[in-house]
């Protein structure tokens, strides 16, 4: 019974970054109409950035999260585990700090000690931002095929951002050396930037990080060579936004980098910023040189220039990823697997031709199939507009019977039969590990979730066999293609997949982010409820259940927690359902009984006369040994058998109501009285309450209404009619006085909720009752 509501906290927003934006904005502004000095608001804007970033990490270090235990860990490994965030918070923000320093001193230091300071500051700043993002957590080192493809990426926009360096750096007091490196080391910094903050890790602590500190090293190498020339102070305001986004950034990637519960999932890449960014700059630079008068400068040309090999380099690791599209080049396409040619404009979907049918389901892939596949979601996002879905189809037997049939050849064929016959002729079908076959489709996702309905629908119809007729269960994980890695794709699918199980089967489930996080949390719970109960997590909080007329406690109700030192407080709504799926509903069951037991015992022999509730699902009530295990902890304990209530839940108690009946009436005959959770007044409800052996009834705020007079013509038929039956009468999750007086006017005996009493532990629920005389039933 869910009494204690989890309460979700909306994370604050970051008012003071908004407000040091706002006010940086508005001195650019302010300097760049000439109102004033440009130097001065470069030097204070670039301060206030820095503070407060240098803030925000030092709080930081100071209070570093403690990373996971490792198995295996030895303590000196653990020691530099536990020191690493605190080292990277550190070095991270005397970056900063430094970087504000410079950005402060060197307008203000005067010509003989400026090239000191341009020399120094961000070497220094280079140095710290160096060890600082070192000791974070990085990802893998990737294969080096992967470092080339992603140089050749950057190439293209680093040449054109040099090219913008080139154009608008002092031409008279920077020797053309001098120059050329300045511009390339822009050009490189910002991309490494651009690069970073858009990835599919862009919203990542490490990405931020990174392109936090190129941001940062981008405006201070613009800030040294602006103002080292005849150029205008108001140049050097070009400086503050790298600057001041690049510390803040910083900050913002430090926090979540170290804190890897709010590291959110892979996101597809941002393509359009890599090509408007250097684009817009280049154009920029250029009309500002045509502006100014400049006459042709080679080495532009040549910046120019150097935009073409990337170009031709990446194309060429293109064709060489994907052999199968040099067709005209002699090459054959079937050497390493199914061809995947690509045909049609660029609005059409990529012709996919299907190898064999999968020879047996569930079955590992083989190199070949896998590969196909991989090379086929890469040749639909390589399309000029990517688009295109991945289907995971998984095949469950739900007899003994139907599983013999699904590892047979015919049941094989007839399934491999009715997806052909679903699937048009430019899908890809392959066996896919961990899953049942896989369909690549070149088709928008709308269609491609038609695509994975029409599948459900045709392999979940009979199939009539020597044996009897067989039914399948389908499941469909569906996954867009366009922007993100095949691998990723596969993966995304396959959660997909994971989740349509978990939800009933015969079903397709689009992925989405919240979707990955929910099963993220669900196997996160899978891997550590085990075992629970043996470490001592599991624990017990009490809820008064007084009443209505006299306000005294009457009794109180044992509501679980699991304190699982990974994953936080855990709930009975969410836990449950886990242990349900595990099999460990009965042992987390027996041990609630026992603890519910010992501290019912303890305040009995404080010479309070109270009752106490516990919660049973229906499966742990069906159990043969439910009866006398109860009986056999009420006698270890000295309790009165009538001191114990145990109740349950009335939504799912229609299932296995014959069962259910004769348990709650097994209980009944031992003294143990019970109760029914969440009575829904439904036609349905009524009709099964007169079958049970029950003694209370417990009803929710839906009935009792939000207010004294709201609701009550419904509340009052259910108190007649536990009048009438001989029950008593619970209202619970009260949460207003209204609801408290509405239910004590409607007849309700007795109330729990928020307004009443709150869920705490014993020895508070104790305290609590020290303020009562002695409760009696």
């Amino acid at each position: 019974m869910p009494l204690a509501y989890p309460r979700t906290s909306a994370r604050r927003p970051a008012l003071p970054e908004v407000v040091v934006l706002g006010v940086v904005t508005l001195l650019l502004l302010a300097a760049a109409a000439g109102t004033l000095p440009a130097l001065g608001v470069v030097a204070l804007t670039a301060t206030a950035g820095s503070a407060l970033a240098g803030t925000r990490l030092s709080r930081l270090a100071a209070n570093p999260p403690r990373p996971a235990v490792r198995n295996g860990d030895t303590r000196a490994a653990a020691r530099r585990r536990a020191a690493r965030p605190r080292r990277a918070a550190v070095l991270l923000g005397a970056a900063v700090v430094a970087a504000g320093l410079t950005t402060t001193v060197l307008p203000l230091a005067g010509a003989a000690h400026r090239n000191a300071v341009a020399v120094a500051g961000p070497a220094v700043v280079a140095t710290l931002f160096g060890f600082g993002l070192t000791a974070l957590a990085g990802s893998p080192r990737p294969p080096a095929r992967v470092r080339l493809r992603r140089l050749t990426d950057a190439a293209e926009p680093g040449a054109g951002l040099a090219l913008a360096g080139w154009l608008i750096l002092p031409r008279d007091s920077l020797g053309a050396p001098v120059r050329l490196v300045a511009a390339v080391t822009l050009g490189t910094l910002a991309v490494g930037a651009l690069t970073a903050v858009t990835g599919p890790r862009r919203l990542g602590g490490a990405a931020r990080c990174r392109g936090g500190g190129a941001l940062t090293l981008t405006g201070l190498l613009l800030l040294t060579t602006l103002t080292a020339g005849t150029l205008p102070d108001r140049a050097g305001l070009l400086a503050v936004p790298p600057l001041v986004g690049g510390v803040l950034l910083t900050a913002a990637g430090a926090r979540r980098e170290l804190r890897p519960d709010l590291e959110p999932p892979p996101r597809p890449t941002a393509v359009w910023p890599r090509v408007v960014v250097p684009a817009v700059a280049v154009v920029a630079a250029t009309g500002w040189w045509l502006g100014a008068g400049l006459a042709s400068d080679p080495t532009a040309v040549l910046l120019a220039l150097a935009v073409v090999p990337p170009l031709v380099l990446r194309e060429l690791l293109r064709s060489l990823r994907h052999p199968d599209s040099r067709r005209t080049a002699g090459v054959d396409p079937t050497a390493e697997g199914p061809g995947i040619p690509v045909t049609g404009g660029p609005d059409e979907p990529a012709a996919l031709p299907q190898p064999p049918a999968p020879s047996r389901p569930g079955r590992s892939a083989p190199a070949g199939e896998r590969g196909a596949l991989l090379r086929a979601l890469a040749a639909l996002q390589d399309m000029p507009h990517p688009s295109g879905a991945l289907l995971v189809v998984d095949l469950h037997a739900p007899t003994a019977a139907a599983a013999e049939q699904l590892a047979g050849p015919e049941l094989t064929g007839e399934v491999a039969r009715r997806t052909r016959a679903v699937l048009g002729p430019g899908d890809l079908v392959v066996d896919a590990t961990t899953t049942d076959f896989a369909v690549a489709t070149g088709v928008g996702p709308v269609l491609a979730y038609a695509l994975g309905t029409r599948l459900v629908a045709a392999l979940t119809r009979p199939y009539p066999g020597a044996g009897g007729t067989v039914r399948l269960q389908v499941s469909i994980g569906l996954a867009e293609t366009g922007g993100t890695a095949a691998e990723a794709v596969l993966r995304q699918a396959d959660l997909a997949r994971r989740r349509a199980v978990q939800l009933g089967r015969d079903r397709v489930e689009w992925y989405d982010a919240y979707l990955e996080e929910q099963l993220v949390r669900r196997l996160d719970l899978e891997r550590e409820l085990p075992g629970a109960v043996a470490r001592g997590e599991l624990d017990l909080v009490f809820q008064p259940v007084l009443g209505l007329v006299d306000r005294q406690p009457m009794g109180a109700e044992a509501l679980l927690r699991w304190r699982s030192p990974v994953l936080g407080t855990v709930l009975p709504a969410e836990l449950l359902p886990v242990a349900e799926d595990l099999d460990v509903v009965g042992e987390l069951g027996c041990w609630v009984l026992d603890r519910a037991c010992r501290q019912l015992a303890a305040w009995t022999g404080a010479g309070r006369e109270l009752f106490m509730t516990i919660n049973v699902s229906v499966r742990e009530l069906t159990a043969p040994d439910f009866v006398p295990r109860t009986a056999a902890v009420l006698d270890a304990y000295g309790l009165a058998p009538e001191q114990l209530v145990v109740e349950v839940a009335e939504p799912r108690v229609a299932a296995e109501l014959p069962t259910v009946v004769a348990r709650l009436a097994g209980l009944r005959s031992l003294g143990v009285r019970t109760a029914l959770d969440d009575f829904r007044a439904e036609h349905a409800s009524l009709a099964q309450l007169r079958r049970l052996p029950i003694d209370l009834l417990k009803v929710g705020p839906q009935l009792v209404g939000r207010g004294a007079d709201q609701g009550r013509p419904l509340i009052d038929v259910v108190v007649n009619v536990g009048d009438r039956l001989g029950l008593e009468i619970v209202a619970e999750e009260l949460e207003s006085d209204e609801q408290v007086e509405g239910a004590r006017r409607a007849g309700c005996r007795y109330g729990q909720g928020f307004a009443l009493a709150r869920p705490a532990t014993a020895e508070r629920v104790e305290a609590y009752f020290e303020e009562f005389p002695f409760a009696s039933r």
